[in-house]
């Protein structure tokens, strides 16, 4: 079974929200150090999995942008 990128994203995004929480509510240092370090190590794991990802856009030049159609005039 293949974990999607987005899980990792938000994962490590959790994780190091977690930090400043358990800061601000005086856990111990040691708990705050290990999910620190966890964290980084998420963080590069994100990085790769986002950067291998078989991910190919629908969309080419000639769609152009979704907001902004190419007639679209300023007025």
């Amino acid at each position: 079974m293949k974990i999607p990128v987005l899980f990792y994203v938000g994962l490590t995004t959790f994780l190091l929200v977690m930090l400043p929480i358990m800061v601000g509510m005086n856990t111990s240092f040691s708990i705050i150090f290990y999910t620190m370090c966890i964290g980084q190590l998420f963080v590069l794991v994100m990085v790769y999995k986002v950067l291998k990802d078989k991910y190919t856009p629908d969309k080419t030049f000639e769609n152009f942008y979704k907001d902004r159609p190419i007639n679209y005039k300023k007025e």
